[in-house]
Formats: structure tokens, C-alpha cells, sequence
């Protein structure tokens, strides 16, 4: 979250930042709501010492009786400032982050291309999409998952497991290469962290599996469980900042998300991530977040993956991320979407700043000696839900066979899969 005192100082700023983000928050009974807070605590701090003055020596029944008023007036009033504070934080917790000056302002449609690169495919057969090709490959199976636990689950078959596997250990050993610290995190998480990394557990608009009356959920993304790894800490990062290469599965509902360009892959209840985390100084993190992207091209360079990468808009960012680039890969699947113009995305990655370290109380000690809230930085390494769509769908054959990447063909033991 932000800093309150930045709020008050910067009230017009703030409120044009969420209509530029498209979320609907009353700064103003935010503001209201914190003067209140603090005119409680002034009060009850002076009756506490009121109290604490009147306690020494043996006092007089006058002097009890008052006492006692005072420590019924204070019960009043931390009651009362209880509610106030809970209120309070339910709209602070609503305030986006500040966003980058560049992020272009507007919906989902006004990103801005920064760059495209490889070779779009120009097939001279009928190209299928990646549903088809793994069926008729015998790669998938979503009906028997379908059966087992639901629509949008599935077993992966042969060689697809072969083939997530080399990704992972492709991707593992690029960010190894890069100094990221492999980690493998729980796949829940409480709720308290979900919220501290800006993700809702709970109401209409949720994203996320919970696990009844354990006040746990199943995790979306690493990015959650990193920002637990480091909660209510302050970091050493005289010796640089923290890098971590995080793998886990993730779990989204993906509630009313399905369509035509949805299908397969593209969108599904359960699948395992390869993402990177950082924690660094506030001065560190804009040239981190290249380092990030920079880190997500090379790896889909070297996958020869068709691709452009774009800059998210505004009221497309989400609440923690300060600026958030996409890469979005060539899809067959996608050819006929006008919207996307073909594209579909298959990396993210933010800079959030010291936004949800404030939640989550993460610093360091600066040069000073002072401790400061730490900037977080997130981003794709490899996800087995999208990254195969595009590696499937670019490198199919004629004859339905695919492929395979020359990076991956080691770790695979083959250079191409076929029936």
C-alpha cells in the first residue's frame, strides 16, 4: 500500500491515479477516515496518561471514581477507534500503486508495442492449434481430467511431460546463469499474505482457491509465496539485491474468463510456474525491471518463439505493479482475434516498489542505518500453460509431428515429436 502521509500530501495526485487506473475509491472518506484515527489515538493517549499521572500514591475514593471514568472512557474509545482503523485499512488496502510516468494511460486496448521480434510462421498447410495437435499426439488428456476434478483440469501424457520438464530445466538454468536462487515454495499460503502481496482471498471478484476454515489459499503465483518468505524481515542487501528463481504449481479459477481464444491451454485451473523475484533498494529496482525483461527475451529468443512485447496500460496494470510489461507470443489459436491481432500473452513482469513490502513490513538497513521498505520486482521465467501453446503451435509439421526447439532437444533426448 502507500504511504499515508504520501496521500495526504498528495491528495489530487491520488485521486487522479485511480480514475487514470479505472478504480473506483472515495479518497476523500479515506483522508476522513485517517484524521479521525488519529484524533482517537491523540485522545486516548492522553487519557492513558491522565490515568498513569493520577496512579501514584494511595489514592482518594474522588480520585478512584475518576479513574475508573477515564478507564471506561478509554475502553470507549478503542472501541470505537477499532472500528475506525478497520475501516480505514479496508480503503487503504484498495489504493493502487503510483504508476510510471511512461505507462500509457487508458484500457486493455491503448498498450504500446516496444518491440517485435522472430519470425511469424508461414505454414503452407492448414495450421492446427495446439489443442488439436496435442490430441492427435496423444500429449493431453482433458476429458479424464475433466472426469477427475473438472472442466479446465487436465493430464499432461508421453512426450508433453518430457517436454515441460526441458522447459523448466532450460529456464532453470538461464536464470542460474543470471544469479537467481532456485527456490520451490509451498503451493498455499495464508491469507494475510495474499492480501499483503495485493491478491483478494475472499468476495465476488476472487481469483483464488481457498481452503475452508484453515484461513489458507492455493497460490496463483510464486510472487506470493516469495513476498511471505521475506515478511516481517529486514534484508542484508549490502552485498546486492536478493534474487530468487521460484517454482511452483498455481491455481486461478479463472472465473468468467472462457472463450473462443481460451480454449486448450490458454486458460486453465492448474499449472506450474518458473518465476523470477526480487527484492533490491528503491534506487535499484526501475534498472531490475529491464534486467527482468531483458532475462524473459532471452529465453523466448532462445525457444525461437515469435513474439512482441508490450507496454500495460493503466487500468490494466493491477493494483500492486507501479509499470508491468507483456510478452505476448504468435498464436495460431490467436490468428483470427482481432483484438490481440494474433498475440497472446505468455510473460509479465512488474515493478511493484515498496508496495507490498508496506503491507508485508520488508526492509533493510540503508547506509544510514536506517531501515527502509524494500522495492519488489516480479516476472515469467516459464509457465507449462502458455509456453507450450507457442512452442507447439509455431514448430508443427505437415504431417502433425512438432518440432523440437534446438535448446530443449538435449534435454528432451529428441529434436521432434510425432505420433
Amino acid at each position: 500500500m502507500l504511504d499515508i502521509k504520501f496521500i495526504r500530501d498528495n491528495s489530487e495526485l491520488i485521486k487522479q491515479n485511480c480514475v487514470n487506473r479505472r478504480v473506483k475509491i472515495n479518497i476523500d472518506t479515506l483522508l476522513d477516515l485517517d484524521k479521525q484515527k488519529r484524533e482517537k489515538m491523540q485522545e486516548v493517549e492522553e487519557l492513558r496518561s491522565k490515568r498513569n499521572s493520577g496512579s501514584k500514591g494511595k489514592p482518594t475514593d474522588e480520585e478512584i471514581k475518576q479513574m475508573r471514568e477515564v478507564g471506561e472512557k478509554i475502553k470507549s474509545l478503542e472501541e470505537e477507534l477499532a472500528k475506525v482503523d478497520a475501516d480505514f485499512m479496508e480503503l487503504m488496502l484498495q489504493v493502487p500503486n503510483m504508476t510510471h510516468p511512461q505507462s500509457p494511460i487508458g484500457g486493455e486496448e491503448d498498450f504500446v508495442t516496444v518491440e517485435e521480434r522472430g519470425t511469424i510462421p508461414n505454414f503452407d498447410f492448414p495450421a492446427k492449434d495446439h489443442e488439436e495437435l496435442m490430441i492427435n499426439l496423444d500429449l493431453i488428456d482433458f476429458e479424464r481430467g475433466a472426469k477427475v476434478t473438472g472442466s479446465k483440469f487436465y493430464f499432461v501424457k508421453n512426450d508433453m511431460v518430457r517436454l515441460n520438464q526441458a522447459m523448466l530445466n532450460y529456464g532453470m538454468d538461464i536464470l542460474a546463469k543470471h544469479g537467481y536462487n532456485l527456490v520451490e515454495t509451498p503451493d498455499l499460503a495464508k491469507h494475510e499474505i495474499l492480501l499483503g502481496a495485493g491478491f483478494n482471498p475472499r468476495g465476488a471478484e476472487k481469483q483464488i482457491y481457498n481452503i475452508n476454515d484453515e484461513g489458507l489459499s492455493l497460490v496463483g503465483t510464486a510472487e506470493i509465496t516469495m513476498l511471505g518468505y521475506h515478511a516481517d524481515e529486514v534484508l542484508d542487501l549490502s552485498s546486492g539485491p536478493k534474487k530468487y528463481a521460484a517454482m511452483s504449481h498455481c491455481f486461478r479459477t479463472e472465473a468468467g474468463a472462457y472463450g473462443r481464444t481460451s480454449k486448450g491451454l490458454y486458460r486453465v485451473h492448474q499449472f506450474t510456474k518458473l518465476e523470477m523475484f526480487i527484492f533490491c533498494k528503491p534506487e535499484e529496482s526501475e534498472t531490475l525491471h529491464q534486467e527482468l525483461l531483458s532475462i524473459e527475451k532471452e529465453i523466448c529468443d532462445g525457444l525461437e518463439i515469435p513474439y512482441r512485447v508490450i507496454d500495460i496500460p493503466t487500468s490494466d496494470l493491477g493494483g500492486p505493479a507501479y509499470r508491468k510489461y507483456d510478452i505476448e507470443a504468435w498464436m495460431t489459436m490467436k490468428a483470427e482475434d482481432e483484438a490481440k491481432g494474433g498475440y497472446g500473452e505468455i510473460t509479465s513482469t512488474s515493478n511493484c516498489t515498496d508496495y507490498q513490502a508496506r503491507r508485508l513490513n520488508i526492509k533493510y538497513k540503508n547506509e544510514e542505518g536506517k531501515n527502509e521498505f524494500v522495492h519488489t520486482l516480479n516476472g515469467t521465467a516459464v509457465v507449462l500453460s502458455r509456453f507450450p501453446i507457442a512452442i507447439l503451435e509455431n514448430n508443427q509439421q505437415a504431417d502433425g509431428s512438432i518440432r523440437v526447439p534446438k535448446v530443449l532437444q538435449n534435454f528432451m533426448g529428441k529434436d521432434t515429436i510425432k505420433a
